[in-house]
């Protein structure tokens, strides 16, 4: 099986700049610690300012909140290519594609959550050929492909292709991969590479834990959600159509 570090033409080997959007508290980030990559955390987007301050804390930068709109290919200052690999992650809002939102799908141009996929293709259409990131990597709810929005989709892997990238995606169960959920998600990964590039997904392993191995045997009652809260938090869900 290739892996991400050892594909013909694109091999990653040499120190990889991370760059995430929607990054959230950095995942990607901690993910990459985990798998032991050579890397530096280069660039994130995220507009929410508890979740930078957040990310901030935990990966010891200093980034300030951006919104993707105001971002532009510059930014990213992907610069000496021969010296570093650009890995560049784009896990967009799943808001309008999960079956817990409304559903109104991500269309370019329609104003929902999940239409700032398109932020991103705005952006690296700002960037040369020689300054495109070496690997994109996507992670979004499976509805992503579903017949709902696959139209849109298929848009998306089309225009990735005319800029040099083959995209491989597959939906992936945490529960497959030591995570004790039944958590699926939707993965691609384009590689940037001057010819077809196969890839191959991990295969499941074995589940070995349960879910009351990561639980803390006892709680501070400040963590506690108080019955008052958890009934408007559920009234809030159903009013927002995210609960039945």
């Amino acid at each position: 099986m290739n892996s991400l570090f050892d594909l013909p033409q694109t091999s990653l080997n040499k120190k990889i700049r991370l760059i995430t959007t929607f990054s959230g508290i950095g995942s990607q980030e901690m993910a990459m610690k985990s798998i032991g990559a050579d890397f530096e955390i280069y660039k994130a987007v995220e507009f929410d300012e508890f979740a930078i301050t957040s990310y901030n804390a935990i990966h010891n930068t200093s980034f300030p909140v951006l919104d993707i709109t105001n971002v532009h290919g510059k930014d990213f200052e992907i610069v000496d290519k021969d010296k570093y690999n650009y890995v560049f992650f784009y896990s967009y809002p799943c808001t309008d594609l999960s079956v817990a939102g409304k559903m109104e799908g991500m269309a370019e141009g329609s104003g929902t959550r999940s239409a700032l996929l398109w932020e991103v293709k705005r952006i690296i259409d700002e960037l040369p050929d020689d300054q495109l990131p070496d690997v994109l990597i996507m992670e979004n709810v499976p509805q992503v492909h579903s017949q709902q929005n696959i139209v849109e989709f298929n848009k998306w892997l089309d225009y990735l292709r005319s800029r040099g990238y083959y995209s491989h995606y597959q939906d992936l169960n945490a529960k497959d991969f030591g995570i004790p959920q039944n958590r699926e998600r939707c993965f691609c990964v384009s590689i940037l590479s001057k010819e077809y590039v196969d890839f191959e997904f991990p295969k499941p392993i074995p589940l070995k834990y349960v879910m009351k191995d990561f639980l803390e045997e006892e709680v501070d009652e400040k963590f506690y959600i108080k019955s008052d809260k958890a009934k408007k938090l559920i009234e809030q869900l159903v009013e927002e159509g995210k609960l039945d």
